[in-house]
């Protein structure tokens, strides 16, 4: 199996989404945050992720009898790389595309549907803007972006914070 099909599984991608925070958790964790995930489904995938270095082990200990682990997310080993980008087909890059749009979509139909929904109270944005960048800013920029969410990754809830996704897609336009 490739990394980008591993990756693209619609339950494997529901499933690394829950980390997104860079919060650890066991599966049984992940079954509450994914309740409509069946308990086989859930440790299937699971364990695919883990087989593949995805998800590593940061503990285990005994719990009724069995063994409760509990995983992170390797960085390094659930994005792909320059080079697995590169090797990608246009198909592939459309697979990849539409699965992070369909996630975004599934997160803001989430959202809406917790009553009290507050887009405006919540800080909701959602916009485009279009920049005359070289490559080397456009490679600054994303640097940049990704050096700001990055120094808050791994924040714990509480002092008034909520839970957030912040998203960022850069593409070519045409003039």
């Amino acid at each position: 199996m490739t990394t980008l099909d591993l990756l693209l599984h619609p339950v494997r991608l529901r499933i690394l989404r829950t980390f997104l925070d860079g919060h650890p958790a066991t599966t049984a964790q992940l079954r509450e945050r994914l309740p409509d995930i069946p308990p086989a489904t859930m440790y299937r995938h699971v364990g695919a992720l883990a087989a593949a270095g995805v998800l590593e082990v940061l503990d285990e200990k005994r719990v009724r009898g069995a063994v409760e682990r509990t995983y992170r997310v390797s960085w390094q080993h659930a994005e792909l790389g320059p080079e697995a980008r590169a090797a990608m087909t246009t198909e592939d890059h459309r697979r990849a595309f539409t699965a992070f749009a369909g996630g975004l979509l599934a997160d803001f139909d989430h959202y809406l549907a917790t009553e009290p929904a507050d887009p405006a109270a919540d800080g909701v944005t959602y916009q485009q803007a279009a920049l005359w960048l070289t490559d080397a800013e456009m490679a600054e920029l994303v640097a940049e972006v990704h050096a700001a969410v990055t120094a808050r990754l791994g924040r714990d809830p509480g002092d008034g914070r909520s839970r957030r996704m912040i998203s960022l897609v850069g593409m070519p336009a045409e003039a």
